[in-house]
């Protein structure tokens, strides 16, 4: 394990509605929310020694909705973990929040507080798609918080975006980026509608009253992305990123580098290089397991064929490729004798591209991360 990298992820689980799409654990009850933190506080004391005495490079507020907490408790939560942790200089911190959350003095406030990253959670600037998407914030709350980020001494935050959407109308799309490059932020993360069955969107499509968009326009509004981004000096660095250099999301970079990270919360998951550690997702299971010093969480210990396969379906989603030098000197697996007949068939087809070691998706390729990803895996 690199002693110089670790990160750790916290789990908020409270949000003020539910969004029609997500399928994260949380609850639109606040009703625990003070276990919740203390429980976080004490699996923190309970799995200090997880990453084995590696550095910590970067923490990460996710939810759920982690701007509904009070910049007091965020505060807490960083100097409880500087205190158990040892913790890079330079730490990159941050914290998803919402527009209507994230007021000028509150965002004043989590400055101060030692978070140093914002990831804004916009999903479209356009009211009636916001509202489709039972969103609670307005497309002027979402200008308003990024300038507002910017006044309170942000330099580093993005912003998300959605696409995919069947209530954005035709032609929508392109007008939402020209919006969202109109405030230049150094990050932007965009993501395409996927129904989950569990939602609100997942019950309306199987009765018949809600229709996905066609697999081609969802290419051809990642297509549109990609092009205005790129043509506006973003750097495609993973499917669903695109950055100003240098603000590359650290955290989440090192999770498709495989790099080990504790989560902590209800549902979080962890990784230590061998296993994976998948906490309870449910609130008043999470706060009494913990009471009793234990973890409520199952394990999954890693095979080979999971190391390799992992490799491959991450690094393939970056600009950085997968390096097959590194596959035979880590995992002692040469990916081109076992799968040779599949990489020469997606190079004929444009979807691979080879640079020297690295194998690299074309932007065909992008299209159909995962289907490639599988027919390279070891089985």
């Amino acid at each position: 394990m690199d002693k110089q990298k670790a990160g750790i992820y916290l789990h908020i689980p409270f949000c003020k509605q539910a969004c029609y799409y997500c399928n994260f654990h949380f609850s639109t009850s606040l009703r625990y929310k003070k276990q919740v933190i203390n429980a976080l506080k004490e699996e923190l004391i309970l799995r200090q020694h997880y990453l084995r005495g590696a550095s910590i490079g970067t923490i990460y507020f996710g939810g759920g909705t982690p701007s509904l907490l009070k910049s007091s408790e965020v505060k807490d939560l960083l100097a409880h973990i500087q205190t158990l942790f040892p913790c890079v200089e330079e730490m990159e911190v941050t914290l998803e929040g919402n527009p209507d959350d994230l007021s000028l003095n509150y965002l004043r406030q989590l400055w101060e507080a030692g978070v140093n990253r914002l990831s804004i959670g916009i999903q479209s600037f356009d009211d009636q798609v916001l509202a489709s998407l039972n969103r609670a914030h307005s497309g002027k709350e979402a200008h308003a918080c990024v300038n507002n980020a910017r006044k309170a001494g942000f330099t580093n935050f993005s912003i998300d975006l959605m696409y995919g959407l069947p209530a954005r109308p035709a032609g929508q799309w392109a007008q939402e980026i020209n919006t969202a490059l109109s405030l230049a932020p150094p990050h932007i993360s965009a993501y395409c509608l996927t129904i989950e069955p569990n939602t609100v969107f997942g019950h309306r499509k199987k009765r018949g009253s809600f229709i996905p968009l066609s697999e081609e326009i969802e290419a051809e509004q990642f297509t549109t992305l990609k092009k205005m981004l790129e043509a506006n000096g973003y750097v495609h660095y993973e499917i669903s990123n695109f950055c100003q250099l240098p603000y590359y999301a650290k955290h989440n970079t090192h999770y498709w580098q495989g790099v080990p990270y504790l989560g902590i919360g209800p549902s979080a998951h962890s990784y230590d290089g061998k296993s994976r550690q998948y906490n309870v997702a449910h609130n008043k299971t999470y706060i009494d397991t913990i009471a009793k010093k234990t973890i409520p969480a199952r394990k999954e210990f890693l095979s080979a064929e999971d190391h390799i396969n992992e490799y491959i379906m991450l690094s393939l989603r970056t600009v950085w490729g997968c390096d097959l030098t590194y596959m035979r000197r880590y995992y002692y697996h040469d990916l081109l004798k076992t799968r040779k007949k599949e990489i020469t068939l997606a190079k004929e087809q444009g979807l691979l591209t080879q640079q020297d070691t690295l194998l690299l998706l074309t932007p065909k390729g992008q299209l159909v991360a995962d289907e490639i990803a599988k027919s390279l895996f070891n089985y």
